[in-house]
């Protein structure tokens, strides 16, 4: 696939082009791969030019969600393949590079004429949150592959609430004793679909709740399309089988709301409509994940979008184990054992 960017402009490290595959429209659920293998074109520069004029992301280090250097708070590696948070606008340049890439590009998502303009999905919220990234060290320094974004209580109040507020009235999470933490805008490479680019996220994922000691993640998962008949069968299996306790029960905000019970529940085969889920809204089923009620239209990124909810004690419990075994198994090649969670 050639590189494309608009005319002046000269492609940069994080524009090179590659067949993508969603976790899906406002934040996180992994759609069926589509696309080839990418053929990633060469960088003619190392710069993020994103106008006529240029503009070089600032590659010093950055403050995170708490304000201070976030640089080495989380470090996960599994062969050539990191984890670690952002540390440089650079490194946020290279995430929103990918995730223009996957919406945008691949899953046929309405960009405003900047996020063209551009090349970048970008928000208000990319400024004040942490964004995690798995990079592939045989490519040179290091390609962003897969990224997710993270946003906790300090930050959403700098922010002006949590994004997930604009579909879902999330007053009880908010409520949740503890600390708890958004997960939304996650993607990966389709070139690295058949890696486990999730599962070292979600290691990452792990490492940061118990850095910061999460009690309660969420976010607004996606399926895909806009035609809440043509996805009868997820929608209403997600509501009979996996509806959160009144507690935990985040809800469609009133001139949002799109009923998910659409078939009754005899009328639905467990088996088979798990199997028809993106693979990432099943991972947060598996890890004991619930979902809010009502889903909401995102016609913009063309996706249906439910509330997750998943309390963290779960994902900590599979994911230190998953990371201490990659660690065994990094060891064994040769490449120095896994740090799960510096402290800054």
């Amino acid at each position: 696939m050639p590189c494309r960017a608009p005319a002046n402009q000269v492609p940069s490290a994080n524009d090179q082009a590659a067949a993508v595959v969603c976790v899906g429209g406002g934040a996180a659920a992994v759609v069926s791969p589509r696309g080839l293998r990418a053929q990633a074109c060469l960088p003619l520069r190392s710069t993020g030019v994103i106008s006529a004029i240029g503009y070089e992301p600032d590659r010093r280090p950055i403050a995170g969600a708490t304000g201070r250097d976030v640089g080495a708070s989380v470090d996960i590696f599994s062969g050539p393949l990191r984890v670690r948070l952002a540390a440089s606008e650079a490194d946020i340049d290279a995430a929103q590079a990918l995730r223009y890439r996957v919406f945008y590009e691949s899953l046929g998502a309405h960009p405003e004429l900047e996020t063209t303009r551009r090349r970048r999905d970008f928000d208000r919220f990319d400024t004040g949150c942490d964004h995690l990234l798995v990079l592939d060290h045989s490519r040179g320094s290091g390609i962003v592959v897969g990224t997710y974004r993270l946003i906790r209580r300090q930050a959403a109040a700098r922010l002006g609430g949590f994004y997930s507020a604009a579909e879902y009235d999330i007053a009880r999470l908010l409520a949740y004793p503890g600390e708890i933490l958004e997960l939304g805008r996650s993607c990966v490479d389709a070139a690295y679909r058949q890696r486990p680019i999730m599962q070292l996220l979600w290691s990452g994922i792990a490492a940061y709740a118990f850095q910061h000691d999460i009690a309660l993640m969420f976010g607004c998962a996606s399926l895909p399309g806009t035609d809440p008949e043509a996805l009868a069968t997820p929608l209403s299996y997600l509501h009979h089988y996996h509806l959160a306790p009144p507690p935990l029960r985040a809800c469609a905000l009133a001139d949002r709301y799109v009923d998910m019970s659409r078939r009754p529940r005899r009328a639905i085969d467990p088996a088979r409509a798990l199997m028809g889920l993106p693979p990432l809204i099943k991972g947060y089923l598996r890890l004991g994940g619930f979902v809010g009620d009502g889903a909401v239209i995102d016609r913009a990124f063309n996706t249906t979008d439910v509330c997750i909810v998943v309390k963290t004690e779960l994902v900590s419990a599979k994911y230190s184990r998953h990371y201490v075994r990659a660690d065994q198994g990094r060891k064994r090649q040769g490449y120095p054992g896994i740090v799960k969670a510096r402290a800054s």
